[in-house]
């Protein structure tokens, strides 16, 4: 039923192969102080068996009255961290599962609270008044629900998020559901914003890139908003936002170095290029240092040399700005 019980019954396991050897010590030890075993040389080379060095499983999973009990370990008893990371390698149908085998854990309310907001960051519901008799599980389902239908078609996933009141008929908060969110896939999201250029200008404004060295900054831009697999007009409009925002976020910088959003440009373009060819196997003939400075400072002679050489070896040491 997943990752995360196969790792509880696992434990369980572990506990009790534990109480056995100290069972079987204690025995052992109390055989010494009355006189000579009276178990056959079969027991007690089972005994040596038994023996499991984890002490700390044993404190940690001690849930259970008695050796004849059965089943799976309360994660109740469990820290509600430890609790609340197992149940994150579940996905919605293995939870409705899993509740009816921890049937209080099930129901707690703030556990399915915080799987909602660890999965799903921002959603418009959460910040208006939520009527008596609410569940957040049953809000768990319907986020699971529509991000299921956002990978299908994501118009249609967007509008069952508003049909459900989960979403706001908003830019800006489609915007922070999309940049706090992991379960949309990328291609249809690609999509999406393709379509809503009002919602990529607002998720756009979400990246803070102050103090950040322009290739970790196209990363983590494009660890977002990912960047289509071929050159086009979608690629030239997210480039073209990222360098405005970029010199948004760092005046500094720009004075120093004489950036502006037109240099950006090209030296964004040229990192993806450099990106390729260093990264590409089927290049055999790898681009050198003095070769990128030359051809960079061409089209943005206004960058020092030594800052160009600084991008070439972030992109040489770390890889590609668009993985």
């Amino acid at each position: 039923m997943g990752q995360g019980l196969w790792r509880v019954a696992r434990n369980q396991q572990l506990q009790q192969q534990y109480s056995e050897q100290c069972f079987l010590q204690r025995d052992r030890e109390r055989g010494r102080r009355m006189g000579p075993p009276l178990a056959d040389p079969l027991q007690q080379r089972r005994t040596l068996q038994c023996q499991v060095s984890s002490t700390d499983i044993s404190h940690l999973l001690r849930v259970r009255k008695g050796k004849e009990e059965q089943g799976f370990i309360d994660l109740e008893m469990l820290p509600p961290e430890l609790s609340i990371t197992i149940l994150s390698y579940l996905n919605a149908t293995d939870l409705c599962l899993a509740s009816c085998v921890w049937q209080d854990l099930g129901n707690d309310e703030y556990l399915w609270q915080g799987l909602c907001k660890s999965t799903w960051g921002h959603c418009s519901i959460y910040n208006r008044r939520l009527p008596s008799g609410f569940s957040y599980r049953k809000l768990y389902m319907e986020l699971d629900e529509g991000s299921l239908t956002f990978n299908a078609n994501p118009q249609e996933g967007v509008s069952y998020f508003m049909s459900r009141g989960i979403l706001v008929d908003h830019p800006k908060e489609i915007a922070k559901f999309i940049f706090y969110t992991r379960m949309l896939n990328w291609k249809m999201l690609q999509i999406y914003l393709d379509e809503r250029r009002d919602v990529l200008d607002e998720l756009v404004t979400l990246h803070n890139f102050s103090n950040q060295f322009l290739p970790n900054a196209l990363r983590d831009f494009f660890r977002h908003i990912h960047a289509p697999e071929e050159r086009g007009e979608y690629l030239e409009t997210l480039i073209t936002k990222f360098s405005h925002r970029f010199c948004a976020c760092n005046p500094t910088l720009v004075q120093e170095v004489g950036l502006s959003p037109d240099a950006v440009y090209v030296l964004c373009y040229s990192l993806i290029l450099l990106s390729i060819d260093l990264t590409s196997p089927h290049v055999k003939n790898k681009m050198s240092k003095r070769e990128f400075i030359r051809n960079t400072r061409r089209a943005a002679q206004n960058i020092s040399e030594d800052f160009v050489g600084h991008l070439y070896d972030n992109i040489y040491l770390i890889g590609h700005v668009a993985a």
